[in-house]
């Protein structure tokens, strides 16, 4: 029976192996030049996480998707009243970010406010400020930001919005890394160290050349 039982297991990992294997090789087949570096497969590939969009900037000027994604870019949906998890993520992301920097790999960071009644670009401009001088933050309306959210399948809600000044917003953590051309080709958790995100895009922008 046990015989039988590691025969199963074994059989069951080496068709998981060879789906895995199998999804690499097609995609190294049809020409993706991001083959190499994908990681886990996401249901419905990572092609169906975007969408075009005009935002503001911390700056105040409206910007389009094809202008903020204009090189490699690592996205983050938060807001600037989040107590831990926020400026946590958003500061792993900018050290990434300057690693990457450091290796010659010209690859930027960008915030998204999932709280626009309170996140104005002058408050957005204050909390990315605090990362990098490069981060760009952007936000909107009610509408815009949850067309956005949508795109990039961010679960996010308020909770206790009668109390207009101190309520937290439930979100999702997730890091994209968006390509030139407004294209999402992998994302990390919350818990990824920012060497192994550095080390991970890394092979993304070697693949853009």
């Amino acid at each position: 029976m046990a015989d039988r039982r590691i025969l199963l297991i074994g059989s069951v990992a080496a068709l998981a192996l060879l789906g895995t294997g199998g999804a690499w090789l097609a995609a190294r087949q049809s020409g993706d030049p991001f083959a190499e570096c994908q990681g886990s497969a996401v249901a419905g590939g990572m092609d169906s996480f975007g969408t075009d969009f005009t935002l503001t900037r911390q700056d105040g000027q409206r910007v389009t998707a094809e202008q903020v994604f204009d090189k490699p870019s690592l996205l983050y949906f938060g807001y600037t009243f989040c107590p831990d998890v926020c400026p946590m993520d958003s500061a792993r992301n900018a050290e990434a970010a300057t690693l990457l920097q450091e290796q010659g790999k010209d690859v930027q960071t960008v915030f998204v406010t999932v709280d626009p009644k309170r996140d104005t670009p002058e408050v957005v401009a204050d909390f990315t400020s605090l990362f990098s001088d490069d981060m760009i933050g952007l936000t909107g309306s009610e509408e815009e930001i949850a067309a956005v959210n949508k795109g990039w399948r961010n679960y996010y809600k308020a909770n206790d919005e009668e109390d207009q000044e101190y309520y937290l917003v439930d979100h999702m953590t997730n890091t994209y890394l968006v390509m030139p051309g407004n294209r999402t080709v992998a994302f990390f958790g919350r818990d990824t160290p920012p060497e192994v995100m550095a080390e991970r895009v890394g092979c993304f922008v070697d693949a853009l050349g």
